[in-house]
């Protein structure tokens, strides 16, 4: 077709990885937050946050941004923690550490798949020259 942008399988597992890598980094982020508290009484804990990809089209790098998680904090009576309130409520962070854990099996997962399309294509590749070559 003329004049559209040809792109290798290879370009679109790579984007695929750096997509991966990106959530990877945020869920880690959240998880080992998951139990952090406000440093002053009353405040705002940890706020989990979501790695949001907008879809690309040709060789176009992945467009990912970190946006803020705005459901509401957990709460739990504990009088006498520095970060509680005047009511002895602590906030605790928005963090579902089940929900963390799953999305990064989900990520590493597709991370894997996304490698082995990078070493099938490379098989083919190298089997593809051999052909030639005879």
């Amino acid at each position: 077709m003329a004049g559209s942008e040809s792109v290798s399988g290879s370009a679109i597992a790579a984007q695929g990885l750096r997509v991966q890598h990106g959530r990877l980094r945020v869920m880690s982020e959240n998880l080992a937050n998951a139990q952090s508290t406000a440093t002053t009484p009353g405040g705002d804990p940890y706020q989990r946050k979501i790695a949001v990809f907008a879809p690309v089209a040709g060789n176009a790098e992945p467009i990912g941004r970190v946006v803020r998680d705005t459901s509401p904090f957990r709460v739990i009576q504990s009088p006498g923690h520095p970060a509680a309130d005047a009511l002895g409520n602590l906030k605790l962070p928005n963090v579902d550490t089940a929900q963390e854990e799953a999305g990064m099996r989900a990520a590493m997962g597709t991370y894997e798949s996304n490698m082995k399309v990078i070493a099938t294509l490379g098989e083919l590749d190298r089997r593809t020259i051999d052909l030639l070559k005879v």
